[in-house]
């Protein structure tokens, strides 16, 4: 893998990451509000999860296993 690509990958990872946090504070903040449905919560969920999703096939690319 080319250091520019890696580079790439690098920084999709971090923001990635940044509104996975992000989302699960909005989560817990709208669980504590109690003003929300749980649609909407389910929503930041889903996406939350979608988030997870991407940031592993990233870390897998970045980092393969290496069966020993």
């Amino acid at each position: 893998m080319e250091t520019r690509d890696e580079d790439e990958l690098r920084t999709a990872l971090a923001e990635l990451e940044t509104q996975h946090r992000d989302l699960d504070d909005a989560i817990i903040a709208m669980g504590q509000a109690g003003s929300f449905t749980q649609i909407q919560i389910q929503r930041l969920k889903k996406r939350k999860l979608a988030l997870r999703d991407e940031i592993s096939k990233i870390r897998a690319t970045l980092i393969p296993d290496i069966i020993a």
